[in-house]
């Protein structure tokens, strides 16, 4: 399953996902940014990549449906309604992020 992890400037909530994500049994983690500083911005590439894009606010939803609307017949946007508040790893968004994450997808088995 390619999932797409995507935040605002992908410095620090998205690649937080993509590190815990990318070590998952059957799961191609990816992250990206929506902001003109995006360390890996979003493109169409990686939209078409991905199976799911899990984007940490509502806004980045907005976004990536209005920018890639052609690209998304079959490939869920999901909000995680995580704010932008913590650091790089921080042991409560990496919490966040593994509670939130498979209540959305259904994340392969070993």
């Amino acid at each position: 399953m390619n999932v797409l992890f995507v935040c605002s400037e992908n410095r620090l909530r998205s690649p937080t996902a993509e590190a815990i994500f990318s070590e998952h049994p059957g799961v191609r983690a990816r992250s990206a940014g929506l902001g003109p500083l995006a360390g890996t911005p979003v493109s169409r590439e990686l939209i078409e990549w991905a199976h799911v894009v899990l984007v940490m606010e509502p806004t980045h939803r907005r976004e990536i449906e209005s920018d890639y609307a052609d690209l998304l017949d079959n490939t869920p946007i999901i909000s995680l309604d995580i704010p932008d508040r913590f650091a790089y790893m921080d042991p409560e968004l990496v919490d966040l992020l593994r509670r939130k994450v498979p209540e959305h997808v259904s994340l392969p088995e070993d």
